[in-house]
C-alpha cells in the first residue's frame, strides 16, 4: 500500500500527471486491503474474551467512521491549501509510520491444529460457512443492502438535484456520522441476544432510510435520513461482526474473514453499477427510491428463507 502511494505521488508531481496510475493506484490498494483485512478481523477474537468482543467492534467501527470522516476532511483541507503533492506525501508518511507500528507488534501465535493455506482449506471454510443459515444470513443481508441500496455514486447529482452543489461533502459523511453516532453509544449491544434478528432489523431500516431519501427535495431531511442510515448499517455491522467472532472456528477464522470481506466489498462496488444504471434508465430519484425499496423487500424474503438465522439467539446457539 505503501508503494502504491508512492506511485500517486510520483505521478502528482509529473508536469502532466497520467490518469491511469489513479485506477492502478486504486486497483492496487484495494486488493491488497483484501489480503490483509481478513487477518485484522480475525485477531479480533484472538485476543478479546467472548463477552468482550462486541465492545471491541464497537471500537474497531469507531475507528473506521472516525477515518472515513476525517480522513477525507482532512484530505480536502490538504488539496485545497498545499496542493495535492503535499496530501500524498502526508499519506505516504502516515503509512510508513504504520510499518513502524507493525514491525513492533508481537506475533500472534496461530490456533492449534493451524493448516497451511492451501485451496483445499479454502474450499472447506467456503462449505462450513454455507452449512450454517446464520452465517449465510449475514452474508446474503449485507451484499443485498449495499448492492439495492447504496447510492453513493448518485451523491453528486442529488446535490445539484438540492441545489446545494456544496453539500457534496455533507452527503458523503452523513452516513459516517450516523454509524460514529452508534458506536459511541453502543454499550447496550451486550444486552442484545437475537442477534439475527437486529441484523435484519438494522437492515431494513437502512433500506427504507435510503428509499425516503431519495423521496426528500430538502437538504436537512436528506443528511438526517443518510444520518439513519448509517446508524442502521453500523448495528447491522456490529452484529453480523459479533456472529462472526462468536461462533466461528479459529482454525477457520481467516478463512471465514475472506468471504466476509467480499460481502461488504463486492456489494458496494456492484451497488454504485446499479445505481449508476438505473439512474440512466428510470432517473434519480427513481433509482435510489427502488433501491431503498427492493432492499426492504429483500430483507424480508430472507428473513423467510432463513429462519435460523432470524431465530439465532447467542445464549443458545451450539456455536458459541
Amino acid at each position: 500500500m505503501t508503494v502504491f502511494s508512492g506511485v500517486l505521488l510520483i505521478n502528482a508531481l509529473l508536469p502532466t500527471p497520467a490518469l491511469w496510475p489513479l485506477y492502478l493506484g486504486a486497483g492496487g490498494i484495494a486488493a491488497l486491503d483484501g489480503l490483509q483485512r481478513p487477518s485484522l478481523n480475525a485477531l479480533i477474537p484472538r485476543l478479546m474474551n467472548r463477552d468482550e468482543i462486541p465492545a471491541a467492534n464497537a471500537i474497531q467501527g469507531m475507528r473506521w467512521q472516525i477515518g472515513s470522516i476525517a480522513g477525507p476532511a482532512l484530505g480536502g483541507l490538504l488539496v485545497t491549501q498545499v496542493g495535492l503533492a503535499a496530501a500524498y506525501t502526508v499519506d505516504v508518511a502516515t503509512f510508513a509510520v504504520s510499518i513502524v507500528l507493525l514491525v513492533l507488534l508481537k506475533p500472534v501465535p496461530p490456533p492449534k491444529g493451524a493448516e497451511r493455506p492451501s485451496i483445499a482449506g479454502i474450499v472447506r471454510g467456503a462449505r462450513y460457512a454455507f452449512s450454517r443459515q446464520e452465517l449465510l444470513g449475514t452474508y446474503l443481508v449485507d451484499i443485498a443492502a449495499m448492492f439495492l441500496a447504496m447510492p453513493i455514486a448518485l451523491f453528486p447529482f442529488v446535490a445539484d438535484d438540492l441545489g446545494a452543489s456544496w453539500s457534496l461533502g455533507l452527503l458523503y459523511a452523513a452516513t459516517s456520522v450516523g454509524a460514529l453516532l452508534v458506536s459511541l453509544t453502543s454499550g447496550w449491544v451486550a444486552h442484545v441476544r437475537r442477534h439475527g434478528l437486529a441484523v435484519l432489523i438494522a437492515a431494513g431500516i437502512w433500506g427504507l432510510a435510503i428509499a425516503g431519501f431519495g423521496l426528500t427535495s430538502h437538504l436537512a431531511p436528506a443528511l438526517i435520513l443518510l444520518v439513519v442510515a448509517g446508524g442502521a448499517d453500523m448495528v447491522s455491522g456490529l452484529f453480523r461482526q459479533t456472529i462472526w467472532n462468536q461462533t466461528i472456528p479459529d482454525h477457520l477464522r481467516g478463512r471465514l474473514a475472506g468471504i466476509e470481506l467480499l460481502s461488504f466489498s463486492v456489494g458496494p462496488t456492484l451497488g454504485q453499477l446499479r445505481a449508476g444504471g438505473m439512474a440512466a434508465a428510470i432517473g434519480l430519484r427513481g433509482a435510489i427510491v427502488s433501491g431503498g425499496l427492493l432492499c426492504f423487500g429483500a430483507v424480508g424474503f430472507l428473513a423467510a428463507v432463513l429462519p435460523r438465522f432470524t431465530a439465532y439467539d447467542e445464549r443458545t446457539s451450539p456455536h458459541r
